[in-house]
């Protein structure tokens, strides 16, 4: 794993994800929209959509808000053809990127997707081409700041609901699970009332890439904020050792 703390880069993220709400709530608006048309609108029924509405009220989104995206998406059942798809391929020095969108248009997504690796020296791969340098894990993130249990509770809390990894950061908890067992982990901790900063089914680098190359970096940093910026990716992943100061 990184030699860096995981709770800096999940800050980091979260600041980035702070300034740039309009983008969430897009994302989110999407998988409701997905959520309904799989299972239909009420949430006691439909597993899916209620997993998205706990992660729409994480991120701060007014319920009202919510509401009116499933009353939406229940009223336009016929139109909602939001596809996922992946992308797999290679940023500057071999940096393994994985993107994953949620859009209803296709040949626009893998246009700007593809259009993102070039303008930082990087280019698309073949399916499954750097997804098998990563793990599929659940992982949950704990404050210690906020966390008033003991490390020996909260581990034995962890691994008693499933849970196949804890681990003790300078400032953070980190749980790992199964991506099957995640629900259970995750619903037990809540349970217990731990504060969780970021609790989701991720893509874990098996290695990390350090870069010290200027040009390289300011490459990568060129792809992620490109990508960043488009409403029809969900989440990218990479092996790049991002410093914690990274802006």
């Amino acid at each position: 794993m990184s030699g860096h703390s995981k709770f800096a880069n999940i800050k980091h993220k979260k600041e980035k994800n702070d300034a740039a709400k309009g983008k969430i709530f897009t994302i989110i608006g999407r998988e409701i929209a997905v959520a309904v048309k799989e299972g239909g609108p009420d949430p006691s029924n439909n597993f899916k959509l209620a997993k998205v509405i706990e992660k729409a009220k994480s991120n701060n989104m007014p319920n009202d808000t919510i509401e009116r995206g499933i009353k939406k998406a229940a009223g336009d059942l016929g139109n909602v053809n939001y596809q996922y798809n992946t992308y797999e391929g290679y940023g500057p020095s071999g940096i393994a990127v994985i993107v994953e969108t949620l859009t209803d248009n296709t040949n626009r997504t893998a246009a700007n997707v593809r259009a993102a690796f070039a303008k930082g020296n990087g280019n698309i791969g073949t399916p499954g081409c750097v997804s098998f340098m990563f793990d599929e894990k659940g992982q949950i993130l704990i404050d210690k700041e906020e966390c008033e249990m003991s490390a020996d509770d909260l581990m034995m809390t962890a691994l008693d609901a499933g849970a196949d990894d804890f681990r003790e950061e300078e400032d953070s908890f980190e749980v790992l699970t199964a991506p099957a067992d995640f629900d259970a982990v995750h619903d037990a901790l809540k349970a217990a009332g731990i504060p969780m900063i970021s609790a989701e089914v991720t893509r874990i680098p098996q290695n990390y890439v350090t870069l010290s190359d200027a040009t390289a970096i300011k490459e990568i940093r060129r792809i992620l904020d490109i990508l960043d910026e488009d409403d029809d990716v969900q989440a990218v992943y990479h092996n790049w050792d991002e410093p914690e100061d990274d802006e």
